[in-house]
């Protein structure tokens, strides 16, 4: 096996020493921004199976976003129709919510694809992969990049394609 299958069965199976060091991030990171480029990616196996390469052009952002139902506010006092109820049907998931976050601050890359790495009561937090159009898109097999904008915004990730039923 390759050291990215032991980093993987780590993952899936976490020892108490991995949980005490995720938790101590925890803490940190939630005390911390929204939106925080990261240096390396904190699942190098997930980074690598979704397209991050350690080269110039691939930024890693980490997005906090926060947990809960997703209510339209109370409406003050009185009778109200049928349409307008309480429930906000969203169809999107925190993922692709963290997705367009982390490409909103950095407009000029494009998101290759996310993974979740923590959640506690309040957050989720993910990593989400952005690549820079200019720069990736000289490297072998990513010239596609140049021409594909906005493909968050689109449902064009995993997890935007997901969202719309078009992946399991």
């Amino acid at each position: 096996m390759g050291y990215l299958k032991y980093i993987q069965a780590l993952y899936k199976k976490p020892k108490a020493n991995l949980k005490a060091l995720l938790r101590e991030r925890l803490i940190s990171w939630r005390k911390g921004k929204t939106v925080v480029r990261v240096d390396n990616p904190t699942r190098i196996d997930r980074a690598r199976a979704l397209g991050y390469k350690a080269k110039q052009g691939y930024i890693i952002v980490r997005v906090r976003v926060p947990r809960g139902g997703r209510k339209r506010p109370k409406p003050m006092g009185g009778r109200r129709s049928r349409a307008q109820r309480r429930k906000k049907v969203v169809g999107k998931t925190y993922q692709w919510v963290a997705e367009e976050r982390a490409n909103k601050r950095y407009i000029n890359c494009e998101v290759l694809g996310s993974y979740k790495i923590l959640e506690d009561g309040l957050y989720y937090w993910y990593e989400v992969i952005l690549a820079d159009r200019v720069q990736v898109s000289k490297y072998p097999g990513m010239e596609w990049l140049a021409y594909d904008q906005g493909r968050v915004y689109r449902g064009k990730t995993s997890s935007g394609q997901k969202s719309r039923g078009l992946v399991r």
